[in-house]
């Protein structure tokens, strides 16, 4: 081959690579845009619509997350006295009367205005970014309460059933729970656990139907023997789904229970 055609030939090879990697640079670069964007631009706060670089602006973070509620360490209702069973351990009257099957919740803030606001838009307008508020908080708030020698070891959202899934397009729960795992350093697992009944919607049912609506609703997906399992949810109502969960999480051999749960609803 003449050197002027080896020097072509080369020289080919090298554009074509040079091209490649440029390609590649760019393809990096556009599936970063929307989260450049969002550093670079303000959005409207979710809550009063002001021009904010996060989901909430500085007024609505300090007026409406800045809460420090005693609440129940495993069901995270809010108490309005002190009940003290052991150390730094506080229990409301029916976790004491006749505790749940999980150990421990940990919850951001009641579910009242306006931060229902903010489940509301996330389960029914994906509004997906609000997934990320929750999640950065939890994350925080667990390792603020939870012991550092006993972390979870899986962190799993409470499942969908699949013709829900289907109609709503994604899991809120889960849309939390994997933010919330990578914050925290553990292994998140969206389908540890499975709706293996399409049970009705538990807004519409009492405390009494709701735990019977859930009662075998769920199966475990993987072995959890011995495991200390983080279930994360959006909202937190009477607990009986979760509940349900946390007995067939413990029937299947985990450990421990511990919910993340964004908001939880107050009995008054």
């Amino acid at each position: 081959m003449p050197n002027w055609a080896f020097r072509w030939s080369r020289a080919t090879r090298s554009g074509r690579l040079l091209h490649e990697r440029l390609f590649e640079v760019a393809q990096r670069s556009i599936s970063k845009l929307p989260a450049l964007a969002r550093c670079a631009l303000p959005n409207p706060c979710a809550l009063c619509g002001n021009m904010s670089h996060r989901a909430l602006c500085g007024f609505c973070d300090e007026a409406w997350w800045n809460e420090a509620r005693l609440r129940c360490v495993v069901c995270a209702m809010p108490l309005s006295s002190f009940r003290r069973a052991g150390v730094m351990h506080y229990r409301c009257g029916d976790c004491l009367a006749a505790p749940p099957a999980f150990d421990a919740t940990v919850a951001l803030a009641d579910y009242r205005a306006p931060l229902d606001a903010l489940a509301v838009g996330l389960k029914f307008r994906a509004r997906l970014g609000l997934a990320h508020e929750f999640a950065r908080r939890l994350a925080w708030s667990a390792m603020d309460a939870l012991d550092e020698r006993d972390r979870p070891d899986v962190v799993a959202p409470v499942p969908l059933s699949a013709r829900r899934l289907v109609e709503r397009g994604y899991n809120q729960a889960w849309e939390i729970a994997r933010p919330c795992a990578r914050a925290l350093g553990i292994r998140g697992d969206a389908t540890l656990v499975r709706r293996v009944i399409d049970t009705a919607p538990q807004s519409k049912l009492d405390l009494d139907a709701r735990r019977q609506n859930v009662g075998r609703a769920f199966e475990v997906a993987r072995p959890v023997q011995s495991l200390h399992v983080a279930v994360v949810d959006d909202v937190m109502t009477t607990g009986a789904t979760l509940d349900a969960l946390a007995r067939t999480l413990k029937a299947a051999g985990a450990r421990r229970v511990t919910n993340l749960v964004a908001l939880r609803t107050p009995k008054n």
